[in-house]
């Protein structure tokens, strides 16, 4: 009979809102830790070039005016296309019907490809894009929407405003520290959260 390794693999998932702290703590457990990480938006970027047969879908969806024209490939701006979608929630979810399942098929190929005993799969949208059960276990990373609102306004250069309207985009009714295994919160001083992956891997 032959062994699976997918079944023997540990498999992390890390998943919070938007700015709450997800890859600074994927980075590290990853540094410290010599644990690869398989980022979901990472493999999304993908689907956006030129060369795709999704690129092709969302320039027929979205019209041809988030196309970068001084790109020599003329890849998608995806600035612009975030705008679009985080101003009109019909637009995000068709776009995400659109990826997420490519991004999930494309996700489990990779790690059914790799040998390692555990990984991490950092995945924004885990539960609301069912990806739940390419893991193993689940840890959220939470931090207050005071500490959210400040680090995404100074990662993405935004007003308070633009920060706000993308973070209560994210909002719903899932109780995603009840259904996760591990909880993490990033407002903690860094040593406070280290320790507790220190114990946990």
């Amino acid at each position: 009979m032959i062994s699976n390794p997918e079944q023997n693999q540990k498999r992390i998932g890390i998943t919070g809102g938007i700015a709450s702290g997800k890859t600074t703590i994927a980075n590290y457990i990853s540094n410290f830790k010599k644990i690869k990480v398989l980022n979901a938006d990472e493999i999304a970027k993908h689907f956006l070039l030129s060369e795709t047969k999704t690129y092709k879908k969302i320039i027929q969806h979205f019209g041809h005016r988030i196309i970068d024209y001084s790109s020599p490939t003329q890849e998608i701006q995806t600035k612009l296309l975030k705008e679009i979608i985080f101003a009109n929630p019909t637009e995000k979810i068709w776009l995400e019907n659109l990826i997420h399942p490519l991004v999930k098929e494309r996700m489990k190929s990779k790690y059914i490809q790799m040998n390692d005993k555990c990984l991490i799969l950092e995945i924004p949208l885990l539960f609301e894009a069912n990806f739940a059960d390419l893991c193993t276990e689940i840890w959220f990373i939470k931090c207050s929407q005071k500490m959210q609102l400040k680090r995404l306004m100074n990662r993405d250069k935004i007003s308070q405003k633009e920060a706000l309207k993308i973070i209560n985009s994210q909002s719903n009714n899932i109780d995603k520290e009840k259904l996760s295994d591990v909880v993490i919160s990033s407002d903690e001083d860094n040593q406070t959260w280290q320790t507790k992956i220190n114990q946990l891997i």
